[in-house]
């Protein structure tokens, strides 16, 4: 059975679009107040301010009204609908399941399965299947059935949703939308802007990271704590009225017109402001789940030249793959950075350089927090284990667990806790403590921008500028 390394939680970042060692007490910085605006009303017209025209219509957009589309269609998705998966008969649902169940145990990290009732498991699914289900049903049977093992790691994609994961490890990602990375705030009644596609309706408008969008065409992106990014969506080359909030600045309306993207995950690279002229890099990685990563923080490499520092923002960082993982490990060390352990085996996680400019012996600090998941974690705290990093931010939540994909016959695959990552120098258990910082520091996303950001001016001090 074929497989890939691969370590991820579900982000709880999302496109708007179609389509988880103790070193003594840390030294404590506090950050600058937080904050906290109260929960967004319903925007009015006595209080809005003047809507100015978009800012950028995109050229195939050029011919086309900009309409907004009525309210009643705003859950409508922006692409066409998802394709189907294959039809699957019963003698071939039941393969499939006799394949998926076998995999989980040969390899499943744990032997006990996690203290689940395994054998009632499978009879319980093995029952529904003989009933009888047709092919979507029996899709979301397996999804259940993986999701049981309940370890918050091990998941199934069906034939249709591995197409999409291909897509957008790949960064070809077909999508119509505004062009941003979010994260849902439902607490707080907004999405947080985690970064803009370069280019994008998004960025042409001004919206930025940490930037909220707080309402789409007068409706509440957040309402009795759940969040609808879907109401940014709609078909291309339609306008979107949406109500943003920078930090510290009261809300406004910039209307967008959306457009079809094939992009990667944005990468930011920006030099830091310094009052003694020393060259401070920043590099925000919003996923390890992109091929394109790598490529893109070379470049970022590239264009600072010789720095005096640098700092890499995984604070938003979910994880992804092996594959994205080392080749940028490989820009800032090299050698055996710890092991993979299973339950039979252990095999070494290992680099070999790939220096840009200086980017191996540059004063590195990685900012981390509790949305900092899984190949995110292992990247920053391998880093740190070895001396080569310090860490600045919130301890993580501690999920160090690889898993490995297995494709199955119909085309489906399933993604099985299958080791987890041992650091070189400690012996502490990264999956249950978390990545503890060196130094802590901590606001929340939507209430900074990158010059009041309190994680930058701690690794500003720990990098002595």
């Amino acid at each position: 059975m074929p497989y890939r390394r691969f370590a991820l939680v579900p982000l709880l970042v999302a496109t708007i679009a179609c389509s988880t060692l103790t070193r003594g007490l840390p030294l404590v910085v506090t950050p600058a107040p937080t904050l906290r605006p109260s929960r967004t009303p319903t925007p009015s017209p006595t209080s809005a301010p003047t809507l100015a025209p978009p800012a950028f219509v995109p050229p195939e957009c050029s011919q086309v009204p900009l309409a907004t589309i009525p309210a009643a269609t705003v859950l409508a998705e922006p692409t066409p609908g998802a394709e189907a998966n294959p039809p699957i008969e019963i003698s071939e649902q039941r393969a499939v399941f006799r394949e998926l169940k076998s995999t989980i145990e040969e390899v499943y990290l744990y032997p006990d399965f996690n203290g689940v009732d395994w054998p009632a498991l499978v009879a319980t699914t093995q029952s529904h299947i003989d009933a009888g289900l047709d092919t979507e049903a029996f899709y979301r049977e397996l999804e259940g059935f993986v999701a049981a093992l309940n370890d918050e790691h091990s998941y199934f994609e069906s034939p249709v949703q591995v197409a999409a994961s291909e897509a957008e490890l790949a960064g070809t990602a077909d999508f119509v939308g505004i062009g941003v990375l979010v994260e849902p705030l439902p607490e707080k009644g907004r999405l947080a802007i985690l970064a803009t596609f370069p280019g994008s309706p998004a960025d042409r408008a001004g919206l930025q990271a940490h930037d909220s969008i707080l309402a789409v065409d007068g409706l509440p992106v957040a309402e009795d704590g759940q969040a609808f990014p879907q109401r940014v969506r709609g078909p291309e080359c339609s306008a979107v009225v949406l109500t943003v909030q920078s930090p510290g600045e009261p809300p406004r309306l910039v209307e967008v017109v959306r457009q079809r993207f094939v992009a990667s995950s944005p990468v930011l690279a920006q030099l830091v402001p310094t009052t003694d002229g020393s060259r401070i890099g920043y590099i925000f990685v919003p996923t390890f789940f992109d091929e394109s990563i790598p490529a893109q923080v070379r470049h970022a490499l590239v264009d600072f030249g010789t720095l005096d520092g640098l700092i890499l923002d995984n604070r938003m960082n979910g994880g992804g793959s092996s594959t994205v993982v080392e080749p940028i490990l490989a820009f800032f060390t090299s050698g055996t950075l710890g092991h993979f352990v299973s339950r039979t085996a252990e095999r070494p996680l290992e680099v070999a350089a790939d220096p840009v400019h200086n980017s191996q012996d540059v004063p590195l600090v990685i900012l981390v927090g509790e949305d900092t998941v899984s190949f995110g974690e292992i990247f920053s705290g391998a880093l740190q284990d070895i001396g080569r990093a310090s860490i600045v931010g919130q301890t993580t939540l501690g999920n160090v667990e690889t898993l490995h994909g297995y494709e199955q016959r119909d085309g489906s695959r399933v993604w099985i806790a299958e080791e987890r990552f041992q650091p070189l120098h400690t012996e502490a258990d990264w999956e249950t403590q978390g990545i503890v910082p060196d130094v802590e520091a901590y606001a929340d996303w939507d209430t900074f921008t990158l010059e009041t950001d309190p994680g930058v001016a701690a690794a500003l001090k720990l990098l002595g500028h």
